[in-house]
């Protein structure tokens, strides 16, 4: 028994002192207060060995009471784990006087033999209602001031929410935030059902939240708020002029008690109860100023808004054939990274290319997309030779500066040497295709077979076998002639062209949409349905996507005579690709579903504007 006691004391000595060496002194007070509200202010210190407190000079504020001291410590052994806890705080009662924000400085301490100084706190002091008639003051329940009104119905003042766009007045595709936030006066409130509306004419991305709403006190137009911010989006304009983005509709219950005229009620329950009432509440219009961008684009313009850096890096510059090469450019900043089109690398013509793999690293912030887009451009040589593959000319336009800026990489110079290959692949390490045709031309091999001799008399001129050599040649080169004129009109006219594509590039988007379906990456999949729908029907019309809209995308398909439920079957898979990755539900069901019906409705657009 005395060793079990022994063992005992011996244990929780140990824990005592481990958690000794990881003494804290940290000091807390609400992050805002109302003029005429009491509060605490708290500074503990996690051992019982400690002297010399001073508390900072407190300045903004009448300290009412303090420091009083008070102490507490436990020992806990669960599963012969000893967990042994103690600390002492001291505490003030302090009054807001005026509105303003203040810091008050860390307090000091000598814990365990150490010096400790704990950390500032910052308080916003709000100023009270216009409309009440003074401080109610508590000391136990901070921003007493806030108070909802009395009576069996919820107004406008005491519960509303806003609609707020960090800029009004943008450029094409410059990122700005658009804020949704709940203002309340009522303690008891639930949402029930929000509709936000669709952001028609502009790409958004939602900023991701908090699960749990926190709430704080705000002055808002001269009265007290409970707040919490509901949803952020980041919203890039797709087109020029004035867009709008339309009311929000929100469905709210507020339970506000009453006071009941029955006794017996009166006596068992306390005398109140809650009244569920329900509220409809509707965000103001938003109107968006979207300036086109300036006039003088660039050639090598990708479409990128913000700030950007670029850089390259090469694998190896020195080679064999058929080995790989690999160029990876990194565009770093801030604006609509994930909607700059690749550069494009002039590889030279000895080169098979390979479609490039892009990595999106980035992360939403209040001025877009933050990280670097990673796109790696693979080649294989397959003829030995010296070749010079030139520098990346990126260009975009700057927001700070309001113009267009360019960015060029390093050329790089690579040495390829033969390497293992057959003889089609590699047919010496002194020649290249260009070589090979004046070979074809200029030397003939000698024809060392037998030659069988015709009889004389039998002459090859004036012959079937002569005149065909002239016949066939003629035939071929008219044929030759028609198609490549043919082929020269229909090159010449781009919306043709783009038109003929337009069901390919989709098919390839799409594809490219099924592997991230597959690997689960549900923002990169919808961005990716997103574009092959955009892409598909910009493509298939002859608009630019910058210019595109539900409302012109349905006119101009029942101008191509699109009859009304394919339209309808379309603009619905645009609207179910934009809402399905914030709606609630099982996400790989949702993710299918969109897929499916993106792919049918291209098809089914494509014969029917074929026809």
């Amino acid at each position: 028994m005395k060793k079990l006691i022994i063992i005992l004391m011996a244990l929780i000595a140990y824990s005592t002192q481990a958690l000794a060496d990881k003494v804290s002194f940290t000091a807390s007070a609400p992050d805002a207060v109302v003029v005429g509200d009491q509060f605490r202010l708290s500074y503990t210190v996690t051992t019982q060995k400690i002297k010399d407190f001073q508390a900072p000079s407190i300045k903004g504020f009448d300290v009412l009471m303090g420091p009083s001291r008070s102490q507490q410590s436990s020992t806990q052994i669960i599963n012969g784990n000893v967990t042994s806890t103690s600390s002492i705080t001291f505490t003030y009662i302090l009054m807001a006087n005026t509105a303003g924000e203040y810091t008050i400085g860390g307090a000091s301490i000598v814990a365990d033999g150490n010096q400790m100084v704990s950390n500032s706190v910052k308080i916003k002091v709000l100023p009270q209602d216009q409309s009440s008639n003074g401080g109610q003051n508590s000391s136990s329940n901070n921003n007493s001031s806030i108070h909802s009104s009395s009576g069996t119905t919820v107004s406008n003042q005491d519960l509303f929410i806003t609609a707020t766009a960090s800029k009004t007045n943008v450029f094409e595709q410059e990122a700005f935030v658009l804020t949704y936030k709940i203002y309340t006066r009522e303690s008891n409130l639930q949402l029930n059902n929000a509709k936000l509306p669709d952001f028609k004419g502009f790409h958004s991305q939602e900023i991701e939240m908090t699960t749990n709403a926190k709430w704080t006190p705000e002055h808002y137009q001269g009265r007290n708020y409970y707040t919490t911010v509901y949803r952020q989006f980041v919203l890039f304009p797709q087109q020029s002029g004035k867009l709008y983005i339309d009311p929000a509709q929100f469905q709210m219950t507020v339970g506000k008690p009453i006071q009941s005229a029955d006794p017996f009620d009166a006596f068992f329950n306390g005398g109140s109860s809650v009244m569920e009432i329900k509220k409809n509440i509707a965000t103001p219009k938003i109107a968006i100023n979207v300036n086109p961008l300036p006039a003088g684009k660039p050639s090598d313009f990708s479409g990128g808004v913000g700030e950007f850096t670029i850089s390259s890096s090469i694998n190896s510059k020195e080679l064999k054939t058929n080995d790989a090469i690999t160029i990876k450019l990194v565009i770093s900043g801030t604006g609509n990274l994930k909607l700059i089109s690749n550069p494009e690398i002039k590889f030279p013509d000895d080169f098979e290319v390979y479609d490039p793999k892009v990595d999106n690293q980035v992360r939403l912030t209040r001025e877009g997309l933050t990280g670097n887009k990673v796109i790696e451009y693979l080649a294989i040589p397959r003829h030995a030779g010296t070749y010079k593959i030139p520098g990346v000319s990126f260009s975009y336009f700057d927001i700070r500066s309001k113009s267009y800026k360019t960015l060029k990489t390093e050329e790089y110079v690579v040495n390829i040497e033969k390497g293992a290959g057959n003889a089609d692949q590699v047919i010496a390490n002194f020649t290249n295709k260009e070589d090979l045709k004046v070979l074809g031309e200029d030397i003939r091999y000698i024809k060392q077979n037998e030659v069988t001799l015709q009889p004389k008399g039998s002459f090859f001129y004036g012959s079937m076998t002569y005149w065909l050599f002239y016949i066939i040649p003629a035939l071929a080169f008219i044929i030759f002639f028609i198609i490549y004129r043919k082929q020269a009109a229909e090159n010449a006219n781009v919306a043709k062209v783009r038109t003929k594509k337009a069901n390919k590039v989709a098919t390839k988007r799409m594809k490219l949409a099924g592997k991230l379906l597959s690997e689960n990456k549900k923002d990169a999949f919808y961005d990716e349905v997103l574009k092959a729908l955009w892409g598909y029907i910009s493509d298939k019309l002859n608009i630019p996507v910058s210019r595109l809209s539900k409302d012109n995308i349905e006119e101009k398909l029942r101008n191509h005579g699109v009859n009304e439920e394919l339209i309808k079957g379309f603009l619905n898979a645009l609207n179910d690709c934009e809402f399905a990755r914030f709606a609630p539900g099982d996400e790989n069901q949702a993710m299918d579903k969109v897929y499916s019906s993106s792919i049918e409705v291209i098809s089914k657009m494509e014969n029917s504007i074929k026809h």
